[in-house]
């Protein structure tokens, strides 16, 4: 760790600006391959048989878009702006979060990242949380531009990025965001990270092996996963039995299912075997878990809650996945934060949308994704902000729950606003 501190920051940020460069141009070739309709755009995927051959630099991350500029006639004008952007703006973040996440340590709060040096213990730390939220940045990247194009997010986004989340959780809990935690003796330990029970200590409910209970729940956590990433058609209208029988052979036909049982099965393993590792591994899963169930169950409430009040489908169930993805890392107490926070990038962009052209329905990944970019920027000062909110402990539920109520309300007014100015 001290050899690449010792490398000039310049260098450092150039590297990572190379690198995030590299992973823009993945993700626009992810995104060619995951459209329902090829966009043959990428020059690292197949190539359109009416396209001419590619030049040797045609393939170089941002300057291979200025060359690909002569296929303008083919494709129209301005085709290549956006991927060209997304590979520029990619590297630009990752350097920009290298400085701001290592160099100015801004995920702690001001005050504290003053006074502790930063150590190579410190500095590794620091690292493995930058290289969370890079791996972050690049599955809510594509993610959110698949949704924006497609209205869609595909699950081999969100899954993928979910187990590759619960991995590095399990294996690096550092990499987890930090939890500042004041020592008895004077001081912070600067070492802690976010875990399902913070602010409070760790409980013996959640100890590992023999504790069945926590077993339990980190179990009940990833079936739930599984449950919803199944095909689930329900239809009332001829009962609930009926209901169930179409559910039921719907699942049995679906191809996907037995991937989803095998799934079902590798994570179970997965699980127990943190459970029985316990120690800080055990802890980091756990926390994880909790993430993923809490920020996917909150969004499949709101989608089910808007489903009714709204007499439609209120928001995809790619929301949900992507939220339960973004949980695994920043823990369900970011997951609430970035549940409320999303709508106030969505509100300015959903009512322009509805005065220009009528139309309310918006993309909604994207502003999770922005939620979520921007609450690990301003980590610090936000969990400083929400410690007291926390550590009300059990009431944090019944806060949720009062939300949800007021959300449906919400939504009331709005169906009626919208049935007003349409003449219904």
């Amino acid at each position: 760790m001290n050899a690449l501190l010792a490398i000039p920051l310049p260098l450092r940020l150039a590297t990572l600006f190379v690198l995030g460069a590299i992973v823009g141009a993945v993700a626009n070739w992810a995104i060619d391959r995951l459209r329902w309709e090829p966009r043959w755009l990428s020059p690292w995927g197949s190539r359109h048989p009416d396209l001419p051959p590619l030049r040797p630099g045609d393939r170089l991350p941002i300057w291979g878009w200025f060359g690909l500029r002569r296929e303008t006639p083919l494709r129209g004008a301005g085709f290549w702006l956006r991927p060209f952007t997304v590979e520029l703006l990619t590297g630009a973040l990752f350097a920009a979060l290298y400085w701001w996440e290592v160099e100015r340590q801004g995920l702690y709060r001001p005050p504290l990242a003053a006074l502790v040096p930063l150590n190579p213990q410190l500095a590794a730390q620091l690292h493995w949380q930058l290289g969370a939220h890079l791996l972050l940045v690049a599955f809510m990247l594509v993610a959110s531009l698949i949704d924006i194009d497609e209205k869609i997010i595909p699950d081999a986004v969100t899954i993928p990025g979910t187990l590759a989340g619960l991995l590095l959780a399990t294996c690096v809990p550092a990499c987890l965001l930090p939890d500042v935690v004041p020592l008895h003796g004077g001081g912070f330990d600067l070492h802690e990270f976010l875990k399902v029970s913070s602010p409070r200590i760790w409980p013996a409910m959640l100890a590992p092996y023999p504790n069945l209970v926590s077993l339990g729940i980190g179990l009940a956590c990833i079936w739930l996963w599984c449950v919803g990433l199944l095909p689930r058609p329900w239809r009332t209208r001829h009962g609930l039995g009926r209901a169930m029988q179409i559910l039921l052979a719907r699942i049995a036909r679906e191809p996907f299912s037995r991937v989803v049982l095998g799934l079902a099965i590798a994570v179970t393993i997965g699980v127990t075997a943190g459970w029985f590792v316990g120690g800080k591994h055990w802890e980091g899963l756990l926390s994880a878990l909790v993430g993923l169930a809490v920020g996917g169950g909150m969004v499949w409430c709101v989608r089910v809650i808007g489903t009714r009040v709204l007499g439609r489908e209120a928001m995809g169930f790619g929301d949900v996945t992507l939220l339960a993805m973004i949980g695994t890392l920043v823990g369900w107490q970011s997951c609430l934060v970035i549940f409320f926070l999303a709508p106030f990038f969505g509100l300015l962009v959903g009512v322009l949308q509805w005065l220009l052209r009528r139309e309310n329905e918006i993309y909604y990944g994207p502003f999770l994704c922005l939620a979520t970019l921007a609450l690990i920027v301003w980590w610090g000062s936000i969990w400083d902000w929400a410690l007291p909110l926390f550590e009300i402990g059990g009431l944090v539920p019944m806060v949720v729950l009062i939300c949800l109520a007021l959300m449906v309300v919400l939504l009331a007014i709005w169906r009626w606003i919208l049935g007003q100015f349409s003449g219904r």
